[in-house]
Formats: structure tokens, C-alpha cells, sequence
């Protein structure tokens, strides 16, 4: 007898708790292997093929391409052990339990049971592939209480079991005693959600780990309140409270990039007590050091490779700026490597790629490293991995015609140093007026990690080696 596995959405890097359908890659009915990519998604920080943990046919999706599914959502639905359409019988691999390799912090295989707080399901109808998705709460990760798969409705949806530590079994959804305690929630997002729409979180089973809430259970709470509004009866508008209005215009979605974006620049600019220092430095010594280098017939080296040199070497001496700051433990963290990252404008919006152990390359490397990772950003395919884990952030503003900014903190980093553009200007030199390549530079930094005087001789240093590159020769 085929058994029904339930493949929900795993965890898919640091703080992600979202993913858009981009492509389903296997239809209802198909066999698919196990750890064979069924669904190409995209998050906030990349495209990534999804791969199924367990062997089988394929008897429900679900989602549709385009739409967005919370982490721990289901995808699919695997009849292990069925009867493909060719007459085959789909094999496991041995183990019903799946692979276990699917993605970061989801694991296949079973995990002790644990009792946990859950609250009644509405009723609500099933979809044409055997689920509702819109208006059914989370579910739990497999870390809870297991969902065992008992059968099907008269509708055709999974029907599901929990199975709690005594072996006794109960319809999903079932109440249990509520235990009172502190609030499970570990994102700023979260409670301010809650906050600005009047939810009490106390009010709030969590879906995640030990009771943990969610961004996903507060929406769910919200929309459930707002059917009930919606089914309540409406008072008779008055002359002296005409209804509001609502500004014409076009609404735009915060989601994916746009929306990732946006929830790290409110956290740096909520979290980060942010200061700002400049200043203009003479060029022109740099850039005929570059074209020196690019005649030797050499791989071309890029002024950005230049200035990633400059930083990495300003952090080894105020090693303060490449540090992040704990404060549940209150203490400042200083980190060892320097994982450079640097902004990058894709038509999917700003993304940041890093270049790890930066400090450990010449600016040869470094060109090359920048290129690799700028062509992957352009095409979409930079991994997770590539797009997290800066500890300084570099941002050449100065190729938009702009001479200079204030930039904000890419959190949890601690410093960024903002280039402009480089351009002819009147400028002292020698005692004389003479037009030199002209830049402006910009450190905005945590007034946490250090006062105003290591910023400023951060600062001051990297100016230095741009007016004057043999100062690195100190530190090569």
C-alpha cells in the first residue's frame, strides 16, 4: 500500500521566511527520485532548485507559479511506493524517511516528539489540488508533534494524524492545553506587524520551532480577522463620518529583492545609531598607478579591486569597523576575516555579493573575484551563500554620476565606505592650482564599535593611499 509524505517548503538560508514560485518542474502524477529538483524558486537572495527528499508519484502541488509560500508551507505531496502511470512501482531508495538533503536547516528524518501549543484549524474548503492555501494557518516544521498520513477526505485532501509521545493519535489541528510563559518571538518584523495592526502576540499559537511565531502566523491571525470583519454587519454611514478615501495610484509589491531590501534598511536605520564622515581626495595618483598596471599586458586590473585593496588593508589597522555588535550579550564582536561585499544594481534590484576572505587577496584576484560574482549577480545566479556573511561593505555610488552620499549600514555589518565619482576638479597641488581627478569618500559607521576618531582615521588612511598608493607597499 502506497504511503502519502507531505514535502513541505524547507528552510532556505539566514532569515529567510518566504519563497515565490518561479517554475514548477514536475507535474501531478509524475515519479519523481529522491533529492530531484520538483520546483524553482525565488528568495530575496537567489533563485534555487528545490529538491524532494522522498521517491515516489507525485500527487498534488501546491501554490501556483508566481505566488509566495511561508517556510514550512507544503509543495507537494509524494505517494511513496504507488503505482506509476507506466506500471512501475515507485521505489523509496529503502527508506521512506526521505534523504534527508534537501536544504539548510530542514531536515527529512523524524525528530524526537515533543508536545507543543496548537490551535483549532477553521474549517475551510479544499482547492483543486487537494488544499487551500490562502486561508489555512502554517503548519508546524517536523521538529513538533509528527503528521502521519492517514488517508483522504471525501474531498480528496491528505488526511493527517499527530502523533504525541505517549503513541496516542488525534485529528491535526486538535486543541491541547495552552502553557502561559513569555512570547516566542525572535524578529523585530514580526512584533511590529503585530503592533501596528493591534494583535496581541500573547493571543498567538507559533509554528515554529518550540512554540516559535512566526511572520506567517501573525498574517494568518490577520486575515482571519479580517473575514470576521468582514462578515460583521456594517452601520449605516452617517452625514457627519463620511467613509475615507483611498489615493489613486499604482501599488507596487514589497517582496523579493525590493521587499528584502527594504526590511534590511529599516533594521539598519531602527537598530544602528549611524554617523557619517567625508572627504575629497586627489585621485589622480591612483588612476595612473591602475593604467600602469593594465600596460603590462597583465590581466586588467579594476578600480574597484583598487579600492577593495585599500579597505582591506584600512581594516587591518582599525580593525574595530569589521566587527558586529551583540547586544543580548551587550559586547562588540571583532572578526577575524574580512568578507568584502560590495553593491551591485541588477534589474532585480540592488544586491550585494561577497567577496570572502578578501583580506587574503592581491588585487589580481580580487578583479577577478569582482567579475565572477557582478556576472552571476546580472544573470540571477548567485547562490545564498554568495549573497550573505559581508562583515564591510563597499559602495561605488560614483558609477551613477553622483559625487557623493550617505550610505546606510548593510546589517549587521558595522561600516561602508562610499565612493563618488572620480572627475577633473581645481585642486591644490604642490602649492599650485592644477585640475586633478577629484573623490569624494564617504564612511558611515556603528558609533557602537568606536568613537568619531577611529572613523576618522579610518578615513583618513584610505584617502592617503588613494593620493598616494605607495603608502600600501607598507602593508603588501
Amino acid at each position: 500500500m502506497a504511503q502519502v509524505l507531505e514535502f513541505r517548503l524547507p528552510d532556505l538560508g539566514e532569515g529567510l521566511t518566504e519563497a515565490e514560485i518561479v517554475r514548477w518542474l514536475v507535474e501531478v502524477g509524475d515519479v519523481v527520485a529522491v533529492d530531484q529538483p520538483v520546483v524553482e524558486v525565488e528568495t530575496a537572495k537567489a533563485m534555487v532548485d528545490v529538491p524532494c527528499p522522498y521517491a515516489g508519484v507525485v500527487t498534488a502541488r501546491f501554490g501556483e507559479e508566481g505566488s509566495e509560500l511561508p517556510v514550512g508551507a507544503p509543495l507537494i505531496t509524494v505517494a511513496v511506493g504507488a503505482a506509476a502511470p507506466d506500471g512501475s512501482t515507485a521505489d523509496s531508495g529503502g527508506s521512506a524517511g526521505g534523504s534527508g538533503n534537501v536544504l539548510v536547516g530542514y531536515g527529512t528524518s523524524e525528530a524526537p516528539a515533543r508536545r507543543r501549543r496548537v490551535r483549532p484549524a477553521p474549517a475551510v474548503p479544499a482547492a483543486a489540488n487537494g488544499r487551500s492555501i490562502a486561508s489555512e494557518p502554517p503548519e508546524a516544521p517536523d521538529d513538533g508533534p509528527r503528521a502521519q498520513t492517514v488517508g483522504r477526505d471525501a474531498s480528496g485532501a491528505v488526511a493527517t494524524a499527530r502523533v504525541d509521545e505517549s503513541g496516542a493519535t488525534g485529528r491535526a489541528g486538535a486543541p491541547e492545553a495552552v502553557v502561559d510563559g513569555p512570547v516566542p518571538v525572535i524578529s523585530p518584523l514580526v512584533r511590529r506587524l503585530a503592533r501596528e495592526n493591534g494583535l496581541d502576540l500573547k493571543e498567538l499559537t507559533g509554528s515554529g520551532p518550540d512554540g516559535l511565531i512566526l511572520r506567517a502566523d501573525v498574517e494568518y491571525a490577520l486575515r482571519a480577522a479580517a473575514a470576521q470583519t468582514r462578515t460583521a454587519p456594517v452601520p449605516a454611514a452617517t452625514p457627519a463620518t463620511a467613509p475615507a478615501t483611498t489615493p489613486k495610484g499604482t501599488r507596487v509589491p514589497l517582496k523579493g529583492v525590493r521587499g528584502a531590501v527594504a526590511d534590511k534598511l529599516s533594521r539598519s536605520r531602527t537598530e544602528i545609531p549611524d554617523a557619517t564622515c567625508w572627504v575629497d581626495a586627489d585621485a589622480t595618483e591612483l588612476m595612473r598607478a591602475r593604467a600602469a598596471m593594465n600596460a603590462t599586458g597583465a590581466p586588467k586590473i579594476s578600480l574597484l579591486a583598487l579600492l577593495a585593496r585599500i579597505c582591506t588593508a584600512a581594516l587591518a589597522r582599525f580593525p574595530e569597523l569589521n566587527s558586529t555588535v551583540d547586544m543580548a550579550a551587550r559586547e562588540i564582536v571583532r572578526l577575524d576575516a574580512v568578507h568584502l561585499g560590495f553593491a551591485a544594481q541588477t534589474e532585480r534590484g540592488l544586491v550585494v555579493p561577497v567577496v570572502k576572505d578578501a583580506h587574503t587577496r592581491d588585487a589580481e584576484a580580487l578583479s577577478a573575484e569582482f567579475a565572477r560574482l557582478t556576472e552571476a549577480a546580472r544573470t540571477g545566479t548567485l547562490t545564498p551563500a554568495e549573497l550573505t556573511g559581508g562583515t564591510f561593505t563597499l559602495n561605488n555610488y560614483g558609477v551613477f554620476g553622483v559625487d557623493g552620499s550617505t550610505p546606510i549600514i548593510n546589517h549587521p555589518e558595522a561600516a561602508m565606505l562610499g565612493v563618488g565619482r572620480i572627475v577633473p576638479k581645481p585642486w591644490v597641488h604642490e602649492g599650485e592650482l592644477a585640475v586633478r581627478q577629484v573623490v569624494q569618500l564617504s564612511l558611515t559607521f556603528d558609533h557602537r564599535v568606536c568613537d568619531g576618531g577611529t572613523a576618522g582615521g579610518f578615513l583618513r588612511y584610505v584617502a592617503d593611499c588613494v593620493e598616494q598608493p605607495a603608502v600600501l607597499l607598507r602593508t603588501l
